[in-house]
């Protein structure tokens, strides 16, 4: 059980990173590699953006309860 929460960690982990990248920051960031930046000029965020936004804290919140179970199952030694 412990290896599946571990393999999941790193994989959020991993996805993490890349969606937080893929954010558009102060600065446009990586988004604007692909195309992210083209509809900033109408004030309101996109639907992508929004997706983004979605799929990042989905992602976070997977990660949040793989780092609770692992740390449940090493306090408990399951």
């Amino acid at each position: 059980m412990t290896l599946l929460f571990t393999v999941l960690l790193v994989i959020t982990s991993a996805l993490l990173i890349l969606l937080v990248l893929l954010h558009k920051g102060r600065g446009g960031g990586l988004s604007d590699m692909f195309g992210g930046g083209v509809s900033s000029s109408l004030g309101g965020s996109s639907v992508a953006e929004r997706n983004l936004d979605r799929l990042t804290v989905g992602i976070g919140l997977i990660w949040f309860a793989c780092i609770v179970a692992l740390g449940l199952l090493v306090a408990y030694d399951v």
